[in-house]
């Protein structure tokens, strides 16, 4: 917890969170037992809770940018981090994340905690890791919806090496936002996959993993997270 003291989060119990998440404004909480969660604008489209990748946590320039258009869009975010980063900013060292079975629980759990009566349906995504997680607890388990930004098709280098065995399992509306250059998937491969009626894709133009573009197309990575936010702000409120 010292580190996200420094941060600027606040210690609460499993029981006081319903409470701290109907309180207006943003707010950075720290929720004992299971680790940090920062709520960030209002739910006027939905609500998303979202992960980080699995080199970074939710202070990468990526996070804060999309979390910052996403409430500009009217979608609110819970954004969490996982057990293994939090180890990681407590040590000050990288450490690889461990195995994907893990953090489908821990996805789990922060589901259970953070669902009210009476709010808005609560979508589930994340960056790159974040969003596989995401989509391996919606098969299993259902969700109202998720938003999947950069996700990992494959390791780069290794596109026959698919992360699509869970994808026929899940049945929730399902946006994929991916940079046409991603290494994890590019528009040309993810163009032959056979996804699930459910899934929409839709490219962001000359983007990577980051959804940077290059230069020479004139644009920069906050255009393309700005494009990605309103994207997924307006499929959320479509399925509402």
């Amino acid at each position: 917890m010292s580190v996200y003291t420094h941060l600027g989060y606040r210690k609460v119990t499993p029981q006081q969170l319903r409470t701290a998440l109907q309180e207006p404004g943003d707010a950075k909480l720290f929720i004992e037992g299971i680790g940090p969660l920062e709520k960030r604008g209002e739910a006027r489209k939905g609500r998303l809770l979202i992960a980080h990748g699995a080199g970074a946590g939710q202070d990468s320039t990526f996070m804060r940018l999309l979390r910052q258009a996403l409430s500009e869009n009217g979608v609110q975010t819970l954004a969490i981090e996982f057990a293994y980063m939090q180890r990681m900013r407590e040590e000050n060292r990288r450490r690889p994340p461990p195995k994907i079975d893990g953090l489908i629980e821990e996805m789990a759990r922060w589901c259970d905690v953070v669902s009210q009566p009476n709010s808005p349906a609560l979508w589930l995504g994340g960056k790159s890791l974040g969003g596989r997680v995401a989509s391996m607890l919606a098969a299993r388990d259902g969700a109202a919806g998720l938003a999947l930004c950069g996700y990992p098709f494959h390791p780069p280098g290794k596109p026959d090496k698919t992360r699509l065995a869970h994808w026929p399992a899940i049945a929730c509306p399902t946006l994929v936002m991916q940079g046409t250059r991603d290494p994890f998937g590019t528009r040309d491969e993810v163009e032959g996959y056979d996804l699930p009626a459910s899934v929409s894709v839709r490219f962001l133009e000359d983007g990577d993993h980051d959804w940077k573009p290059r230069r020479i197309s004139g644009r920069d990575q906050a255009d393309l997270i700005a494009e990605g936010a309103a994207g997924i702000a307006a499929t959320m409120a479509a399925s509402r």
